[in-house]
């Protein structure tokens, strides 16, 4: 299955309590969109959510950010891991 990461820029105001909140209901509505939300990393600071997702296509990754609580990434990466 195709790696994304996704990029948010949502300056001041991010909370690793606010981005789990939003993870998990990333969880209850991924699999109808055959997704796998894997992971997540906030910069508070920065107002930065970087996250790692199994999708089939990008769109499909940003669908159910859109379904689950209307957070869509402003960009999202095609990427392949390394050891």
């Amino acid at each position: 299955m195709p790696l994304f990461m996704d990029v948010h820029s949502l300056g001041d105001g991010v909370t690793m309590d606010d981005v789990a909140k939003a993870h998990a209901a990333d969880l209850a509505t991924q699999g109808t969109h055959g997704v796998n939300y894997l992971r997540y990393w906030v910069d508070e600071e920065e107002g930065q959510i970087f996250c790692l997702v199994e999708a089939p296509s990008a769109e499909a990754a940003s669908t159910v950010h859109r379904e689950a609580h209307g957070l869509v990434a402003d960009r999202v990466y095609a990427v392949q891991e390394g050891s």
